[in-house]
């Protein structure tokens, strides 16, 4: 049994830095007034929000593991890294993450040709006034662009209709390795987490399995349980994998938007008892 579960972490969400509204100051006020004790910034492969993040997170006495969130891809497709207790000026990490985002405006001109071919002009324009960074332009950018121009009602509606494989606006890219973005969070000194797995539905249970058994091999040590993109159910089923792997727990609502975002900040489940946390890594 362990005794830090009832703690309020939150250890995945993201600012105006990579693909969320809000400031990493910002962030740290709703943290504080969600009544959050343990916090984490997890912006998209960038860690220029993180200097921010720690100074407001210790004027308003919120405990701060430095984080991120690196883009993979494995067997194909795109998944989602964690790192949590990273040392934000570590240069491997940093120059690592500088080659991930090299590529993301390339894809972004594509995706902007695609959806002038359906009659949707300026999307690389729109997309990057919500971005600032062409570096880090993302879907969720266009995603809110065609929000903005009344194309669809809201992001979840664009994710159906637009920007996903079969859908115009769709254009793969390819992320880090999973190999390297473990090596980078552990070189400089973070732990490395799966991000929402159960959102990665196109890998089948085998496919799924090697992941968690590669991972696993290459120093890898959680997995999030409790998440804003898992449903109750999906609690349960990530609780027992990550019993059945050995791996430690970790909580985050992957909040962005207060409009856009299903669960705020803090405002989530705690993890069951007899799970480890991450956070235990770092006492």
């Amino acid at each position: 049994m362990s005794s830090f579960s009832p703690l309020n972490a939150d250890l995945h969400c993201h600012s105006v830095i990579s693909d969320g509204t809000l400031t990493p100051e910002e962030l740290a006020e709703r943290a504080k007034a969600n009544g959050v004790h343990l916090w984490a910034l997890t912006d998209h492969d960038e860690l220029g929000g993180q200097k921010r993040a720690r100074e407001a997170a210790s004027a308003l006495n919120i405990d701060y593991l430095g984080g991120v969130e690196i883009s993979v891809t494995w067997m194909g497709e795109t998944i989602h890294i964690v790192g949590l207790g990273i040392d934000a000026e570590h240069i491997g990490i940093i120059e690592g993450l500088r080659q991930t985002r090299d590529g993301r405006a390339n894809r972004a001109q594509l995706m902007a040709e695609q959806l002038l071919k359906v009659g949707i002009p300026g999307a690389y324009e729109g997309a990057l006034h919500f971005a600032g960074n062409h570096e880090l332009i993302s879907r969720t950018h266009f995603a809110r662009f065609l929000v903005e121009q009344g194309v669809c009602r809201n992001t979840e509606h664009v994710f159906k209709n637009y920007l996903i494989e079969g859908k115009p606006g769709y254009v793969p890219h390819q992320w880090a390795s999973l190999d390297n973005a473990v090596n980078w969070i552990k070189s400089a000194g973070g732990v490395a987490v799966i991000a929402h797995p159960g959102r990665y539905s196109r890998l089948n249970a085998m496919q799924m399995d090697e992941l968690y058994k590669h991972f696993k091999d290459l120093g890898g040590l959680a997995i999030e349980v409790i998440t804003g993109s898992h449903s109750p159910d999906q609690y349960k089923t990530f609780a027992k994998i990550a019993q059945q792997y050995g791996f430690l727990a970790s909580r985050g609502s992957d909040f962005h938007d207060p409009n856009e975002s299903h669960i705020d900040l803090g405002n989530l489940p705690h993890l069951p008892d007899h799970l480890t946390p991450v956070w235990s890594a770092f006492h």
